[in-house]
C-alpha cells in the first residue's frame, strides 16, 4: 500500500508476487527456491484460451544449490504458468547457466550477458536480481558474521552498501564502534561495488 492514502478510487489490476526460501541443507549446502507469481483480477484472453481472475499468467521457480561462499553449483528453472504453452517453458534449461558463478562477485552482469533478451526468460532473468540480497539476508549472522568482520581486519559486509550503514554515520557510530570512521564512507561509497552487480 502506498504511504499516502488514494486522492481517488482506485481498483486492483495486477499482482506480482515473489517469494525467495532458502533452505540450510544437511550436506552444508543451501538450497534456494525463487518463485515469481503474476495475477489478474480479470480474465484475460491468451493464445491457450481464457486465463480466469486470480490464477496465475505466470508461475515460475528458479532453484539453485550455493555453498556457504555464495558459489553456485546447481541451478534449473521451472515453468509452470505461461501465456504460451509450448513455447515459454522451451528455453532449453538457460538457467543451468548460472552454475560457477557467485552470488556477489559479477552475478547480475553475468546473468545479463548469458541469459537477457531471446537468451531466457524475461522474468526468470527478472527474478535472478533478487538472488544476492535475499541469501545474503538468509546467511546474515548464521552463515557470515555480521557483527565483527573477517579475521583479516575486514569490517562487516554490509557496511558501506547502504546509506544507513555509511562507516561515517550514527548507525556504524552505535552499533559497529569499532568501525566507525568519521568521513571514511564517502571514499568507501566511490569504490564499494554493490551486491552482485559487477
Amino acid at each position: 500500500m502506498s504511504p499516502n492514502a488514494p486522492s481517488t478510487e482506485r481498483r486492483l489490476m495486477h499482482a506480482r508476487a515473489t517469494l525467495v526460501q532458502v533452505y540450510a541443507r544437511n550436506d552444508g549446502l543451501f538450497d534456494v527456491e525463487a518463485e515469481l507469481r503474476d495475477t489478474k483480477t480479470r480474465d484475460m484472453q491468451l493464445s491457450a484460451g481464457i486465463r480466469k481472475a486470480g490464477e496465475p499468467v505466470h508461475d515460475m521457480l528458479l532453484t539453485l544449490v550455493v555453498d556457504a561462499r555464495l558459489n553456485i553449483l546447481e541451478a534449473s528453472s521451472d515453468t509452470r504458468a505461461m501465456p504460451y504453452p509450448g513455447r515459454c517453458e522451451h528455453h532449453g534449461n538457460a538457467y543451468a547457466q548460472l552454475v560457477g558463478l557467485n552470488l556477489l562477485k559479477g552475478f547480475r552482469a553475468a546473468v545479463k550477458q548469458k541469459l537477457s533478451g531471446v537468451l531466457g526468460c524475461t522474468h526468470l532473468t527478472e527474478l535472478c536480481n533478487v538472488l544476492p540480497t535475499a541469501v545474503i539476508q538468509a546467511f546474515a549472522g548464521e552463515v557470515i558474521d555480521t557483527r565483527e568482520g573477517s579475521e583479516d581486519g575486514t569490517p562487516p559486509f554490509q557496511l558501506d552498501r547502504c546509506h544507513a550503514l555509511r562507516r561515517d554515520g550514527p548507525v556504524v557510530q552505535t552499533h559497529y564502534p569499532r568501525w566507525y570512521r568519521q568521513g571514511q564512507a564517502l571514499q568507501a561509497e566511490s569504490t564499494a561495488t554493490p551486491l552482485g552487480s559487477s
